[in-house]
Order: structure tokens, then sequence, then C-alpha cells
């Protein structure tokens, strides 16, 4: 079974960090592309990052580009998500997925995470 678990969420004001993980377990995931998504109440699913599980390869939204930063560690199993410099308008559910496809698109990954709450005062 496959199951990917993100933790890491929780309260932050704004201008501080977060680090958020995604552990992966049930298959290998060596030739999955890695991302993170976020959901907004109200909003639609939108792409936050991404990695290419060997390779290191990564692509980020321009909303976050600079300010986060998404890392693998192989041996783990795990995908993090470096967070600095938090927005209130990166309030948000974060969900880690899990895809053959390179991609910034929700609809190519296969598996997904529950999602964790990431909260940003102002």
């Amino acid at each position: 079974q496959v199951q990917l678990v993100e933790s890491g969420g929780g309260l932050v004001q704004a201008g501080g960090s977060l680090r958020l993980s995604c552990a992966a377990s049930g298959r290998t995931f060596s030739n999955y592309a890695m991302g993170w998504f976020r959901q907004a109440p109200g909003k639609e699913r939108e792409f936050v990052a991404v990695i290419r599980w060997s390779g290191g390869i990564t692509t980020y939204a321009s909303s976050v580009k600079g300010r986060f930063t998404i890392s693998r560690d192989n041996a783990k199993n795990t995908v993090n998500l470096q967070m600095n410099s938090l927005k209130p308008e990166d309030t948000a559910v974060y969900y880690c997925a899990g895809g053959l496809r390179y991609s910034t698109y929700a609809v190519d990954y296969e598996y997904w995470g529950q999602g964790t709450q990431v909260s940003v005062s102002s």
C-alpha cells in the first residue's frame, strides 16, 4: 500500500519559517517526481514545487521562488519543503504528491498525502 504522509505544518508569524516533510512508503519512488501543492479555503489546489527523485532538478511556482526550497533524502525516502519568509497568503493545506511525470499539474500525480495545515498570521 502506497502512503505519503506529511508533517511539519503549524502556525507561524509572517516572516517566519516552517519545514514540511513527506515520508513515502509502500513502493520505490526512485523514478517518480515528487511535488508539493497547496489549497487555500475557497481556492483551487495550486502547484508549489516539484523535484525529480533522481538528479535533483527542481521547479517552483513564481509566488514561492526564492523563499521555498524543495529537497529529497533518498536514503530516508522523504521529500522536504523548507519555507522561509512566510506570508499570510501562504496559508493553506499543503499536500505532498508523487507522479511518474515531472509536472506542475495536479492531474499528473498518482499518489497524494492527506495534507498538513500551514497558517501564517500577520
